[in-house]
């Protein structure tokens, strides 16, 4: 089965260009070790006027947006191994400096899920 990595990430609006660069970069690295796609999405239409909107989910503050991203993968195996491959490359590391990353870390979602439902044209 299918298997998504998924990321929810409060983002100061003026770092978006530095996010960009990076997200960019680990595109490539997730890529070339194996992932089958890689998204990056920047907030757009967030306040609905239903549910919980992601700006408040995440806390925002002014001057905040919410970045949403994923990762496909063939299975939860295949995501493992990929991900291992992705930690050990230095271009990772050199890009995990809390002092030069464009987001806060720690307010960063997270999670693996199991796909259950593929509608595609």
């Amino acid at each position: 089965m299918a298997y998504v990595d998924g990321f929810v990430i409060p983002i100061k609006t003026k770092n978006m260009a530095a996010y960009r660069v990076m997200a960019k970069k680990a595109s490539v690295i997730w890529k070339e070790h194996g992932a089958l796609e890689y998204y990056e999405a920047v907030g757009e239409d967030l306040q609905q006027g239903f549910g919980m909107p992601f700006p408040k989910l995440c806390k925002c503050a002014k001057g905040e947006t919410v970045v949403f991203s994923w990762i496909l993968y063939k299975s939860k195996a295949h995501r493992d191994s990929v991900n291992k491959k992705v930690m050990k490359d230095p271009r990772i590391g050199a890009m995990m400096d809390p002092k030069k990353n464009p987001f806060d870390m720690k307010r960063m979602a997270y999670g693996g899920f199991e796909v259950f439902v593929k509608a595609v044209p």
